[in-house]
């Protein structure tokens, strides 16, 4: 997102986080202030995570990424700024980038952040259980063992419910998906 990004970035993410700090969502100990400096952001770039930005009026007001972790695609750093929910934009967001992977969809999330949890359920993800949460959030992300208690994985419904991926690809095969466009 050429031009626009790093500015947007930064006010959605101070807008973001000084709420989720407010409110409790993001623990005491987990937070720092910038919660995501610009280095950060390169760095998760860097590690594969493709941003996907939403404008409106000529200003960034939503973004959210995905990482191809293998097996699995993680949805990351989904935000859109409060003035502008409810109006779908997460939901555009979310829609066209499931539409870019036929793995299965795994995101991460605070337990405290019910209404992140309420939007992914609402668009057909499924919490998962504790212990495959832990085992997961060890596996495909990058987070401190205190990140990983307070938080909560959900899955799409390419997710093998019975039983996770192999090593060698989702169970079934490569399930296709049908593609999605804003």
């Amino acid at each position: 997102y050429k031009g626009r990004f790093d500015e947007g970035w930064d006010k959605l993410r101070e807008e973001t986080f000084a709420r989720q700090k407010k409110l409790g969502v993001i623990p005491a100990d987990c937070w720092h202030e910038p919660y995501m400096p610009l280095d950060q952001l390169k760095r998760e770039i860097r590690d594969g995570v493709a941003f996907w930005g939403y404008e409106s009026g000529g200003a960034l007001v939503g973004t959210m990424g995905i990482q191809d972790r293998g097996e699995v695609s993680l949805i990351r750093h989904a935000y859109v700024q409060t003035a502008q929910r409810r109006k779908g934009i997460g939901e555009k967001l979310l829609k066209y980038l499931e539409g870019t992977t036929a793995k299965p969809i795994l995101i991460g999330t605070w337990s405290a952040a019910a209404w992140a949890i309420r939007f992914y359920e609402k668009n057909g993800y499924r919490l998962l259980p504790r212990s495959e949460t832990e085992r997961l959030l060890r596996k495909y992300w990058s987070i401190s063992e205190r990140q990983i208690e307070t938080s909560v994985v959900l899955a799409n419904a390419r997710w093998n419910f019975s039983s996770p991926p192999s090593p060698s690809g989702p169970q079934g095969g490569n399930r296709s998906a049908r593609r999605r466009n804003l």
